[in-house]
């Protein structure tokens, strides 16, 4: 196959611009693939972000796509998976000791999805023990840098898809989120990390099939990228029951021939619920201004957030007893201290505190679409405060205020996570230390086409991102 690129003008290319190249036919699958490897091999000694990779099965998945398989989406475009999720016949640990060798026979369902749709697995992204806590370090593979300055840590839990992402080692990469484990990394990497409505890509674990705490969704270095990828996860599974089909009109097109919002909400740090350093509240304020330049009138809004600590903690720690927890004690043994703590605050509920929690996100649920509508999202932070220190688990102050739990500092992410909403980070800027800052973007019910709209608007006003670049 003859054409003019070289592997890094092939990784420089947006998921769009490659896409798009592979279904004219310019360049192959197996072109591709060549690409990425280079790039992998070239950046993966400064970040650790893929340290598990699969280039014979990719290859293989190519020549099947190049014999005429069913290549609808992506075709052909290497992707990585997180590396909480089996992809049949990889090395798949969650980053636990127990499970350093371990290789599936199966594939996750929407694993399974991204291969039919064209997508390319070529390895799995780093991440904490069991996906717990946002600095990505584990027992098996070791730290993940952030590639902005390798100094600090590219946060977590997707913390090695952003870092991959942001190096050029793939288009497009799968990740998930909790506690802000989407939006944290993409917020500390300049990428795009998309939490979506429970069901919208994939469902719960085998073992939690109705739970939509924890779920899936696309990272991508900009916007029609990560709409793209949304594409490709967006659908129906009857092994996952949470799950369904996707709109009539794909997320890329609504994003393309979307306009800059009519109005948007705005909340610096949804009334002194959680600290935020004068630093994020500058650039969120910019990024602000900057919208409304372009025509958006932006709205000053406190979400009612009474409460919100409590129900995300309990459901929280349901979802870490059904899951981890549930785990034999061989393999609980080796466990970090803060993921033993998980488990036992979740085993520890009670029936009344579990109802309680229920109660309450279904009486917030009603407080925020009120609060929404009208609006075509919620801007408010990711977190209070730019990227720590490699070696810092999580920070014990933000601003002054003191964080105790591991969790404490990223409480903007309890909202959307707590009450189903798809959210989002885009970037907005660089933070002193020459890292990237994102803000969130919280949507209405099952719109995840407004807030892409919304992030694109922001993305075209923001200058730096976008394109690979090499660790520093």
């Amino acid at each position: 196959m003859t054409h003019d690129y070289t592997g890094p003008e092939l990784c420089a290319l947006s998921a769009v611009e490659a896409v798009g190249l592979l279904e004219r036919g310019e360049v192959s699958p197996a072109e591709m693939i060549e690409a990425a490897m280079a790039r992998i091999e070239a950046v993966e000694p400064k970040i650790n972000a893929m340290p598990t990779t699969c280039a014979e099965r990719a290859k293989a998945m190519a020549a099947k796509l190049e014999r005429g398989g069913e290549a609808t989406w992506l075709a052909g475009l290497p992707i990585a998976i997180k590396d909480l999720s089996p992809v049949a016949g990889v090395r798949t640990t969650w980053g636990t000791k127990a499970f350093a060798e371990f290789v599936p026979e199966e594939s996750d369902p929407l694993v399974e999805m991204m291969e039919r749709r064209g997508g390319v697995v070529i390895g799995k992204t780093n991440t904490p023990e069991m996906g717990a806590g946002a600095n990505t370090f584990n027992d098996v593979f070791g730290r993940t840098r952030n590639p902005w300055n390798v100094k600090l840590n590219p946060g977590g839990s997707s913390g090695g898809a952003a870092a991959a992402l942001a190096t050029g080692e793939v288009w497009l990469a799968h990740g998930s989120d909790m506690g802000g484990s989407l939006r944290t990394p993409a917020a500390y990497c300049g990428v795009v990390g998309l939490r979506p409505t429970p069901g919208r890509c994939g469902g719960g674990g085998k073992d939690n099939a109705f739970s939509g705490l924890g779920l899936s969704g696309p990272m991508a270095r900009n916007v029609e990228d990560c709409a793209l990828f949304l594409d490709a996860m967006a659908g129906s599974d009857p092994r996952q029951p949470l799950t369904f089909d996707p709109p009539a009109e794909s997320f890329l097109s609504q994003v393309r021939r979307a306009g800059p919002p009519k109005r948007v909400a705005f909340s610096a740090d949804f009334g002194g619920f959680g600290p935020v350093t004068k630093e994020v509240r500058d650039l969120m304020a910019a990024a602000m201004r900057r919208l409304e330049g372009l025509g958006t009138v932006v709205e000053e809004r406190d979400p009612n957030v009474e409460g919100l600590i409590e129900t995300n903690m309990a459901l929280r720690g349901l979802s870490f007893a059904i899951g981890p927890g549930s785990l034999p004690a061989e393999v609980r043994r080796h466990f970090k201290k803060t993921l033993q703590e998980n488990c036992a605050f979740g085993e520890a509920l009670t029936l009344p505190e579990i109802v309680k929690a229920e109660r309450h996100r279904s009486a917030m649920v009603l407080e925020m679409e009120r609060l929404t509508r009208g609006f075509d999202a919620l801007a408010c932070p990711v977190v209070g405060l730019g990227p720590l220190d490699s070696e810092v688990e999580f920070p014990t102050e933000v601003d002054g205020v003191p964080t105790p739990h591991y969790m404490d500092w990223l409480r903007f992410a309890h909202l959307a996570s707590t009450l189903g909403l798809p959210a989002l980070s885009v970037p907005i800027g660089f933070t002193a230390s020459g890292a990237p800052m994102g803000i969130q973007l919280i949507g209405r019910h099952r719109d995840e086409a407004g807030i892409l709209a919304v992030a694109k608007a922001i993305e075209s006003v923001t200058e730096g991102f976008g394109r690979p670049i090499d660790p520093r």
